[in-house]
């Protein structure tokens, strides 16, 4: 499994070599911004990949510190899974992992899903269901008479009232497979890209609380990937994700990673530069600038950035939990990897 991870990396490497550099859009002096180099890829991907295979294999959140399991009913009565898992397991498979029966069996009996599962833990369902090779749409627990439609479960809640994150999460999800709508659904994936854009701001990002002094870049990344992936043909939506990838293209800080703002200071981390890194990778026309340069004062690249973060471990420093840093770092790689070679990571086959 290594050496073919090996193999993909050093092809995606190859294709960046082949692209070139992203073209400046200021006058920064291209020898003074660092990159990643290839190697410099090559050598975090594979600590982050092998510390996320070996948490998957544990059921365990990190292997330093205060840790619990990834999977528990006991730990998580509301979902059954620590925040952060179904990016764990699509980090996973987007660097090509073989879940094993074992594997699947934990992921779908962990799961606490009924008829009052909310919104957001039906998304992060089906999307990790589809990650470890199950189908949503027929997911039969051990034991169990009757199968599950989470596909079904999420088209039947209401997507009016919830946060732009929990519809971004929605849209990604539906986006993840051919799933059939039911015909009796509360709403369309067109209609819920219509929805986060009519809470775009107007300083062209989103906020969790809709208003406009809290817009960051994590909602921000989050509603732009979920737009790209609804495939809206519509105007409106199309400009919405040029208007969002250019207020994270703001956003960026010099160092090239991206951060929270808390009482106007900007704690950057590399959960959110990795978002940032997700949103970059939707679109042709903007991975280059995953590992290039777009405004005056920057010196470092987002993935450069991102990748400081990782620990000759694969552990990710800063973060609240392995699952949440490890997990979406290993996403963010697997996502340029996949978009470098023309593909989405969401695209789950």
């Amino acid at each position: 499994m290594m050496k073919r991870m090996n193999k993909l990396i050093t092809l995606s490497m190859t294709g960046l070599l082949l692209a070139g550099v992203a073209a400046p859009l200021s006058t920064v002096n291209a020898a003074q911004i660092k990159t990643a180099s290839s190697a410099y890829q090559s050598s975090k991907a594979k600590a982050t990949y092998k510390y996320a295979k070996k948490m998957l294999v544990k059921n365990r959140t990190g292997f330093s510190g205060k840790t619990s399991y990834i999977f528990s009913k006991k730990a998580y009565p509301d979902s059954g899974a620590a925040y952060g898992y179904s990016d764990l397991l699509l980090g996973l498979k987007g660097f090509g992992y073989k879940f094993t029966k074992t594997q699947q069996n934990r992921v779908k009996n962990s799961l606490i899903l009924n008829k009052k599962s909310t919104p957001a833990n039906l998304a992060n369902a089906i999307i990790a269901v589809r990650a470890v090779g199950l189908n949503p749409q027929k997911l039969r627990k051990t034991g169990a008479k009757t199968t599950l439609n989470l596909v079904s479960a999420l088209y039947h809640r209401s997507m009016t009232k919830q946060t732009v994150n929990v519809q971004s999460q929605a849209l990604i999800a539906l986006s993840t497979g051919s799933y059939k709508r039911p015909s009796n659904a509360k709403f369309t994936k067109n209609g819920l890209s219509n929805l986060i854009v009519k809470n775009q701001l107007g300083n062209h990002g989103w906020a969790y609380n809709n208003q406009a002094a809290s817009a960051d870049s994590d909602t921000t990344a989050m509603a732009v990937t979920a737009l790209a992936r609804g495939k809206s043909t519509s105007s409106a939506v199309k400009s919405a994700i040029v208007k969002g990838q250019s207020f994270l293209k703001d956003a960026v800080r010099p160092n090239g990673a991206f951060g929270y703002t808390f009482k106007d200071k900007v704690y950057t981390n590399a959960n959110s530069t990795a978002e940032a890194i997700i949103a970059f990778s939707t679109k042709q026309s903007t991975v280059k600038l995953v590992n290039g340069y777009f405004k005056s004062n920057q010196t470092t690249s987002p993935m450069r950035a991102m990748l400081s973060y990782v620990r000759s471990t694969g552990s990710i420093k800063g973060a609240t939990t392995q699952t949440l840093g490890v997990g979406q770092v290993n996403l963010a790689n697997a996502a340029y990897r996949q978009a470098l070679a023309h593909r989405s990571i969401y695209s789950i086959k």
